[in-house]
């Protein structure tokens, strides 16, 4: 008898995650379909890929994008729909089986919501959606009996070193970092970095936002936050440290002081696939660490004088409420601004530092009140900006 295939919906098909998961998925078209495709504003990316996977359903979150996307696909047997609200009626399907959110920033948290209350497997690469409303996110999941599992290679690494480990007590995360472009930099030498050096990644292949946020190691900190959700421990368990060769993904210590790690080259596609078939692990064509090559592994404590948005997840994870909502929100604006050549590479600390001051801070916030926060704090840190 066939085994059924998995239904994939992928929501941001055209960014680096969403190409990545189809290369996984074309590799093994007898076990994954691709149910739905969704994308903002890529929209020539998005025609090319429904033509490929022949989804049931592809959504355009751009509305002014629908009638293009229409036209292009009006001899295929696909629904198109279009909006923000589509995406998150799309992703309950009673046919999904498994929901890749690789939309960028806030954007994830509303349909993740929606395929969370339908009771979906989500396949989680939208570190926001933990960052702002950690708490909610994971009760829901709780209680709707759906499972999330990391996309992130950080966080898919300590899952995998906790597979089997349930009972035994964790003592510290080692969640590494490769340092990113501006490892070594002091602060005067920051002064003067462009938006072409910090899209430079030494290791990774990411989108322009997530290449920003790794430079200022504002991706690690809200990974930290994200780890402190999935793996329910305390942030003060949880150690950033810089590993420039980016072989080790992550590593728990536990509570005899072992340490396990997991490791590999740098390629997203791994835990993208591991996430599509766990608990299975399949047989694919990604290239395999050489430890014969192998000459050197080193590990180096993150300078927080000079990237401070690390230390601003930690404080902000601290006080907790909607304190990481604040962050996230002036995070996606000052990065829009560094990257429109707005203000400098430093200037993005030094505002985000301010809306935390700025912005209404609740203590014990609701679904409502995340939403209420992200909007007054991209409209303070767009008014800090334009100064």
């Amino acid at each position: 008898m066939e085994k059924r295939r998995k239904q994939i919906a992928i929501l941001g098909s055209t960014g680096s995650i969403g190409t990545q998961a189809l290369n996984v998925i074309a590799q093994h078209p007898e076990r994954f379909e691709v149910y739905a495709l969704t994308a903002n504003n890529n929209i020539d990316l998005l025609i090319e890929q429904a033509i490929e996977f022949s989804p049931e359903v592809v959504v355009v979150a751009n509305e002014g994008k629908y009638l293009v996307l229409k036209e292009a696909l009006k001899d295929y047997p696909i629904k198109i729909w279009s909006g923000i609200d589509a995406i998150s009626d799309m992703v309950q399907s009673e046919h999904i089986d498994v929901v890749l959110v690789a939309l960028v920033g806030f954007s994830g948290l509303k349909p993740t919501i929606s395929a969370l209350k339908a009771g979906k497997t989500i396949a989680l690469a939208n570190k926001e959606t933990l960052v702002v409303a950690g708490e909610y996110i994971i009760d829901l999941a709780l209680r709707n009996g759906a499972p999330i599992l990391p996309v992130d290679s950080e966080h898919s690494a300590i899952f995998q070193c906790l597979n089997g480990e349930e009972l035994n007590r964790i003592n510290k995360i080692w969640l590494t970092a490769s340092g990113g472009p501006f490892r070594n930099f002091s602060i005067e030498k920051l002064q003067h970095v462009t938006k072409e050096d910090a899209l430079n990644h030494p290791k990774w292949s990411m989108g322009a936002k997530v290449s920003i946020d790794s430079s200022t190691l504002m991706n690690k900190g809200f990974e930290m936050i994200e780890a402190k959700w999935f793996f329910d421990v305390e942030p003060s368990q949880i150690k950033v440290v810089v590993h420039p060769q980016s072989i080790v993904h992550s590593m728990i210590e536990f509570a005899d002081t072992s340490v396990m790690a997991q490791m590999g080259i740098p390629d997203m596609r791994v835990p993208i696939q591991y996430a599509l078939t766990y608990p299975e692990r399949i047989k694919s064509d990604f290239k395999s660490i050489d430890f014969y090559r192998l000459s050197n592994l080193t590990f180096e404590k993150p300078d927080l004088n000079v990237f401070r948005n690390l230390l601003f997840a930690y404080e902000a994870i601290k006080k907790g409420g909607n304190m990481p909502c604040i962050l996230n929100a002036a995070n996606e604006i000052v990065v829009g601004g560094f990257l429109e050549d707005k203000i400098s590479y430093l200037t993005m600390s030094d505002v985000l530092e301010q809306v935390m001051q700025k912005v209404s801070f609740v203590e014990s916030p609701s679904l409502d009140d995340y939403f209420k926060t992200d909007a007054e704090a991209r409209k303070i840190t767009t008014e800090l900006i334009n100064k």
